[in-house]
């Protein structure tokens, strides 16, 4: 349901000039979607949505063409910080990559992918937890997987654990291995492995 009611806000706030939690809510009830305020508030920020300038309403970052604000951080920077802190696992076959979230956190994931218009990525499609990520090709994908491993091995260093101990893992927090194109098994525990043998 929540992927639905975020899909129809996204659909309103491209259509209408909706300036105010109170009229979107208004307006998802008469779509059929019954949300709390506090609902419509998480939805918000999990869109990301802002006011433009011009009359308050809301809209996506950048969506008026015009330049984003000072306060807005670039698409890229976004996506980053997107990748550290919903993505947890990432499998790659060809030129599909599927991205492993935890509940709920695929849409604002696969939003910052579409957002970042990268040249190697065709389109998204998200579920609850999960998002595919389709490429051009699989070279593209591999090059894809490798940029959103890079920022989760970076991440890993940086964003601190709930409690503040330590570091919250960015993905393969179970400690499996990943299954990519061909069949090849690989993992965070690879290298060990590798030394081992």
């Amino acid at each position: 349901m929540k992927r639905y009611r975020q899909s129809a806000i996204l659909d309103l706030v491209s259509e209408e000039a909706i300036r105010s939690q109170e009229e979107l809510g208004a307006r998802l009830r008469a779509l059929g979607f019954h949300a709390t305020q506090a609902t419509i508030s998480r939805d918000i920020r999990d869109l990301e949505l802002v006011k433009r300038a011009s009359d308050g309403a809301y809209e996506r970052p950048g969506a008026s063409g015009a330049p984003e604000p000072a306060d807005i951080e670039p698409a890229d920077i976004r996506l980053r910080r997107a990748i550290i802190e919903y993505l947890r696992r990432v499998d790659l076959v060809q030129q599909l990559l599927v991205l492993r979230t935890d509940p709920s956190q695929a849409q604002p994931l696969a939003l910052a992918i579409d957002q970042t218009e990268l040249p190697e990525v065709v389109g998204t499609v998200a579920g609850d937890d999960t998002v595919l990520v389709i490429t051009r090709h699989a070279r593209a994908g591999r090059e894809v997987t490798r940029m959103f491993e890079g920022w989760l091995a970076a991440g890993r260093l940086r964003v601190p654990a709930a409690g503040g101990q330590g570091t919250r893992p960015a993905h393969d927090h179970d400690g499996e291995r990943r299954r990519v194109a061909g069949g090849e098994l690989r993992g965070r525990d690879d290298a060990t492995s590798n030394a081992r043998g």
